[in-house]
């Protein structure tokens, strides 16, 4: 299982940051979900995680499963409330342009497994 920091994943992915939080931390593993409570009851903790989902309580499954970046994919943006509260968190916050498909291929090409 490869490590990967979070600064090479986001320029992996052609992410735009709109929170960098710890762009030096490693992540082993990614998490795709968009129902939150699955997330919550997965395997997900120290996780990237991956979603279409951009409303404020993505950041509170994000700080129960110490996830330390949440990508949003397929072109969306993330809330002005979610923004904040990963900032106020330190958890990193990107979007991706491709689809959440893509985003995990892309995710696979640098040895990150889910």
């Amino acid at each position: 299982m490869a490590s990967v920091r979070i600064s090479e994943l986001c320029a992996e992915i052609d992410a735009k940051v709109h929170v960098p939080g710890d762009m030096d931390r490693e992540v082993e593993r990614a998490a795709v979900g968009d129902l939150l409570s699955f997330v919550m009851g997965s395997d997900a903790d120290g996780a990237a995680w991956i979603t279409v989902q951009t409303h404020l309580n993505v950041a509170a499954v994000a700080v129960l499963k110490d996830i330390p970046i949440i990508i949003i994919a397929s072109g969306r943006e993330p809330a002005a409330d979610l923004f904040e509260r990963c900032r106020a968190e330190g958890i990193a916050l990107v979007s991706a342009a491709a689809s959440v498909f893509d985003t995990c291929v892309k995710l696979g090409r640098l040895g990150i497994s889910g």
